[in-house]
């Protein structure tokens, strides 16, 4: 992962601007080591961070904040844009571009922009991203996050500042942030166990939702009215698509299809200059991943799995019959309770916001192991959500067939008592951190 950063604000020198944008991305040097940059238009009042992990095209020629060849757009991006081999293809043929600097996915990702407008060329990006962009014709910023939002953007106004980051640290280090938390936010984590977007835990900070573009004008400082995020992709619309135009084939045609589709997902997240590595706990989506990666890869995959001492915790054999049975590189460490507690101190500085995931503590120990030998992990997270792989899948039925008989005002007044219990006679809410540990 890399880690952007930026402002807008008049009034400062260069050095004034480049000093804040350096105070500001230093504080992801975690999430960018090798490499980091300042870009600053002072007339403007417009400026970029970056700080750098690099995995593809590793030379010089892919130092961010980059500019397009025309001249007219800067870009400070994190991500990867798996399809980006076809994408300069297509501009190489219609004679947009007729020289590389290098062969980093950042230059294509601005040569497209460039030859066919910032909305056409993202709506081409297939992979996980979140950039900015500064467009010196029209004197507009653009934040933009990819359609799932796996890449995170934080953004808001601090009276006459704005400020985005991929992280809340970024925002924080700079002289006009007011970190006020804002009580009603609050409550949402209290209610879910982590903060929903679009909001954050701070007054004023809101998150970047997935699949849209924020544009801030050069007039932005007197409009009186909040920017607003605009959608140019909709899962609604995906999902109904589908539902209109269902699979029309076999089962063993559906498999198949599945198969391909699977495998070409995996294949083209394996396109890197770093070695790659994946997160194997042993269930069916992680399996499925590294049989893919496998597949698609002339040595044994390097695999990586925690375990635990607790039989009642422990996946870490079934990971490593996985692991043998595949014939990859398998790493496994076993923790016990002291060096799950050892990480508790130092999550306020891992997570922007209070975040109650289970898993948070194993996930940064096993993926603190990986990063000692490889520098990107594939996972398997959004099998569930894709696939419908959690309980309450099967719940849910089971639970409607018993109380669907139950009249639709007496139903509502019975959800109404679950997401607001009167006060002392509702169960506590669960916030605050949430993990299991084994007992000594």
């Amino acid at each position: 992962m890399c880690g952007i950063a930026g402002m807008l604000k008049k009034g400062l020198t260069k050095d004034e601007a480049e000093s804040i944008l350096k105070m500001m991305g230093d504080t992801m040097i975690h999430r960018g080591p090798d490499d980091s940059g300042v870009w600053a238009d002072v007339k403007a009042g417009a400026g970029f961070s970056y700080r750098r992990l690099s995995i593809i095209d590793l030379s010089m020629e892919g130092h961010q904040p980059m500019v397009s060849k025309n001249g007219r757009y800067v870009i400070s991006y994190n991500g990867e844009i798996y399809n980006f081999d076809k994408i300069r293809e297509g501009l190489e043929k219609g004679g947009h571009v007729s020289g590389w600097r290098g062969h980093s996915d950042t230059e294509v990702m601005l040569e497209a922009i460039s030859a066919w407008g910032l909305d056409n060329a993202v709506s081409m990006f297939i992979g996980m991203f979140a950039f900015a962009l500064w467009d010196k014709s029209e004197r507009a910023l653009h934040l933009v996050r990819d359609r799932l939002g796996i890449k995170p953007v934080y953004y808001g106004r601090m009276g006459k500042t704005f400020l985005f980051g991929s992280e809340m640290n970024a925002l924080k280090v700079h002289p006009d942030f007011r970190g006020e938390v804002d009580r009603d936010v609050l409550s949402l984590y209290l209610k879910r166990n982590a903060v929903p977007s679009p909001y954050s835990i701070y007054r004023g900070i809101k998150k970047l939702p997935p699949g849209t573009i924020l544009t801030i004008k050069d007039s932005w400082e007197v409009d009186n009215e909040e920017p607003t995020p605009r959608r140019y992709w909709e899962p609604k619309e995906i999902a109904e698509a589908g539902y209109k135009n269902p699979f029309t084939g076999d089962e063993k045609e559906a498999v198949d299809a599945l198969d391909e589709v699977l495998g070409d997902a995996v294949k083209m997240r394996m396109v890197a200059d770093v070695p790659l590595g994946v997160f194997l706990s042993g269930g069916v989506d992680s399996s499925t991943v590294t049989a893919l990666m496998q597949k698609n890869s002339t040595r044994p995959v390097k695999t990586f799995t925690i375990g635990f001492h607790e039989a009642a915790y422990n996946e870490a054999e079934d990971a490593k019959a996985v692991a043998e049975h595949l014939g990859t590189d398998h790493t496994e460490l076993y923790l016990d309770p002291k060096d799950a507690l050892d990480v508790i101190p130092r999550l306020p500085t891992l997570y922007d916001e209070p975040f109650s995931d289970s898993s948070q503590i194993p996930t940064f120990l096993v993926s603190k192991m990986a990063r000692e030998h490889v520098t990107v992990c594939l996972s398997g997270d959004g099998g569930d959500e894709l696939f419908g792989g959690y309980n309450r899948h099967f719940w849910a039925p089971r639970f409607w067939r018993r109380m669907g008989w139950i009249p639709a005002g007496i139903r509502r007044r019975l959800a109404g008592l679950l997401e607001n219990p009167p006060p002392r006679r509702g169960t506590p809410c669960r916030g605050g951190l949430i993990f299991s540990l084994p007992r000594d």
